[in-house]
């Protein structure tokens, strides 16, 4: 067996899911025995073969990327409670395998695969999602980059036919409950300790928080950081209108037209309005400096 066998031979071990019972299989996908395979590149010792050595690299490679998923959705865990969270995190990583150096993008596809598995979260799958939809935006927005902001003499070189760009750690979500103030909270008063799967790390499950009664209504929200911290800040359907029209490339007067589509406001009150938008988004340095200009 040559090293890159070896390593591809281990990696593929050390990476197959455990059982329900969070010990290591016994059978391998083609059939042939785990303890077979592991033998010829483990070596047993004294106190244990070498099935039981390499049951310690497999259930700790899966405890590590349990606990990286679980860390950033401890709002997710609240709502659909910790039997179902564990069950929902080691099935989308069954289903999501890392393929990234880092463990940071582990979770990144979270929220779209529990939509499509609405087996996880029951009656709640709508509130769960956008709560999970929220949740990865504090991760994007916390690490995302920060560019130079337009400033005032570069907004004075604008036109209708400027294309604008937005700060890539900036997040603008459409939410179907008010779930900010709830993640927000959750995040707050959640220690690490309590956030790692119990599946993972066979802890004493901490106690399901009493969770505020939700009613389904219309959210704009903007997550976004400032010095160093992630802020949620709701918004207005035209001013989430307008930044989505930019950040998908329309021109200023595209965007302008988009976000007041059907709008009954008189032009003194649409004037106004885009003004109040652009000066709140320049104020947080959401806006940076034009991609082209005609």
């Amino acid at each position: 067996m040559s090293l890159l066998d070896l390593q591809r031979r281990m990696a593929t071990d050390v990476r197959r899911p455990l059982t329900p019972d969070f010990d290591m299989q016994t059978v391998a996908e083609d059939g042939q025995s785990v303890a077979v395979l592991v033998s010829a590149y483990i070596k047993p010792n004294t106190a244990l073969t070498s099935f039981e050595r390499f049951a310690i690299y497999n259930r700790q490679y899966w405890v590590r990327i349990i606990d990286a998923v679980s860390e950033d959705y401890p709002a997710l865990s609240a709502i659909v409670g910790p039997d179902r969270f564990d069950a929902l995190i080691r099935a989308y990583l069954i289903e999501n395998p890392s393929t990234s150096f880092s463990l940071r993008n582990l979770g990144k596809d979270l929220p779209t695969w529990l939509s499509r598995h609405p087996q996880f979260t029951g009656r709640r799958r709508d509130l769960a999602v956008d709560a999970a939809r929220v949740e990865w935006a504090c991760v994007e927005a916390f690490d995302g980059a920060s560019l130079l902001p337009l400033t005032e003499c570069g907004a004075l070189l604008l036109s209708p036919a400027t294309v604008l760009a937005l700060q890539p750690h900036l997040q603008l979500l459409h939410l179907r409950y008010p779930v900010d103030d709830l993640v927000i909270a959750v995040h707050r008063e959640t220690p690490d300790a309590e956030v790692a799967s119990n599946a993972a790390t066979m802890r004493k499950r901490p106690a399901r928080a009493r969770l505020p009664a939700m009613r389904r209504s219309d959210i704009w929200l903007a997550v976004h950081r400032h010095d160093d911290s992630v802020y949620h800040s709701r918004l207005t359907a035209a001013e989430f209108r307008l930044l989505s029209a930019l950040r998908e490339g329309h021109t200023v007067d595209s965007a302008i037209r988009t976000a007041f589509a059907g709008s009954r406001f008189s032009p003194e009150k649409e004037a106004a309005t885009i003004q109040e938008i652009f000066a709140h988004a320049s104020q947080l340095s959401w806006i940076v400096a034009p991609e082209k200009s005609a």
